[in-house]
């Protein structure tokens, strides 16, 4: 069978799950990069050598290759390409096509009503409803968005980004984890300091810990059009001494930081399609604080179990659930080792290629079968307004 994935560009956070399908499928596998990455992406430590990469193709280098590839191809996947016209060509083919989506409505499905809006949704999505097309969610708020406008009935499946995943022993991810009642708690933060991520969530709970007399070290990784307003504040607000700043930090540097730390803090709003490093922080052993608005908080985190959710991109509830952590820290920091299991059994780029590869070779055969859980399973149409109950209660279904 021969697999081709089309995306934007390869990057950390797929070639995991690329080279999990080179090692089962080796040259009937293929990715097919459209575009350069940004220089921002670049920056940030995101630059990936293609060339290295034996499985990767450039549409933008050998197009006439590559559309013969995706053409001829037994099942394609496409993420977001910025190329609709060669989307358009696999699909009126009638081969197996699966299409991988974030959110159609970040910013509310109200804007689901818009002609122009549902016109450009038919071309890309509607019509091809009863054809052998089928969605990968990338995100748990992605389903309810195209469940919204009719599009794939019975064919969305859970599926999302999958970082390096690494293996520790239990004596090593105990020993990473070990503090000693007179040591601080490590607090993780990672990401571009941009208004969607609310990096000052981080000053202002620092500033709350410091006044309640907790022990603690924040760590603060990225950089970005806040950077220099989020020190000010924090040297404004007097806990500058508790914040070490790292700027843009290579992928590897975070995943080192994170195995030394605690709690990993993740305040991205509604905008935050799903956000890798909630993986990379559960692979870390890291207690997960979330907002339950991110795209990967009700896939992958079960409150109370392998981590804490908070409702409406809310600083109080999050502050609370943090200063309870504080408080009850030994009965609480088993989650981390929880977080730990859920990306290690189930939410890999290993699994995840099993489970792809099994799935279409169903396909092939003429039957939909879908996982049982984690990457495949059906994915529910929960709507935004209702999602955070639904993980409260566990009712994901």
């Amino acid at each position: 069978m021969t697999v081709t994935f089309v995306s934007n560009y390869i990057n950390h956070h797929q070639i995991p799950f690329s080279n999990a399908l080179y090692e089962r499928l080796g040259d009937d596998y293929c990715f097919i990069q459209t575009m350069p990455m940004e220089e921002e992406r670049v920056a940030m430590g995101w630059s990936v050598d293609v060339k290295s990469l034996s499985f990767v193709r450039c549409l933008y280098e050998e197009e006439a290759r590559c559309r013969q590839k995706i053409m001829e191809s037994d099942v394609v996947l496409f993420g977001w390409t910025g190329r609709e016209d060669i989307v358009a060509e696999r699909l009126k083919s009638g081969k197996i096509t699966i299409r991988i989506s974030e959110r159609l409505y970040r910013e509310g499905q109200w804007k689901a009503v818009s002609p122009r809006g549902l016109l450009a949704k038919y071309k890309e999505h509607i019509r091809y409803r009863k054809k052998d097309v089928y969605l990968l969610c990338a995100g748990a708020y992605t389903a309810s968005d195209f469940h919204l406008i009719g599009a794939y009935p019975g064919k969305m499946f859970r599926w999302g980004y999958f970082p390096e995943t690494r293996i520790y022993s239990e004596e090593t991810l105990a020993a990473m984890k070990k503090r000693e009642k007179d040591e601080p708690l490590q607090i993780v933060w990672a990401g571009r300091f941009i208004p969607l991520k609310h990096p000052e969530y981080m000053v202002k709970l620092a500033d709350c810990l410091q006044k309640n007399g907790y022990d603690f070290r924040m760590h603060m990784l990225g950089g970005g059009e806040l950077e220099s307003a989020i020190r000010q504040q924090a040297k404004m607000t007097g806990v500058s001494e508790k914040i070490e700043f790292y700027g843009f930090t290579q992928p590897l540097k975070v995943r080192d930081v994170m195995e030394r730390c605690h709690i990993h803090l993740f305040t991205s709003n509604y905008l935050e399609g799903w956000g890798a490093v909630v993986n990379e922080g559960m692979n870390s052993g890291c207690v997960e604080v979330v907002n339950a608005q991110v795209g990967a908080a009700p896939y992958l985190i079960r409150h109370g179990v392998n981590g804490l959710v908070y409702p409406d991109d809310s600083y109080p509830e999050m502050e609370k659930l943090v200063l309870d952590l504080f408080e009850h820290w030994e009965e609480r920091k088993e989650m981390g080792y929880a977080a730990y299991q859920t990306i290690v059994r189930e939410w890999n780029a290993e699994h995840a290629a099993e489970e792809l590869l099994r799935f279409v070779k169903g396909l092939a055969e003429g039957r939909v079968d879908p996982a049982v859980s984690g990457p495949l399973s059906m994915a529910p149409a929960i709507s935004p307004a209702k999602m955070y109950a639904a993980m409260i209660k566990g009712d994901l279904k």
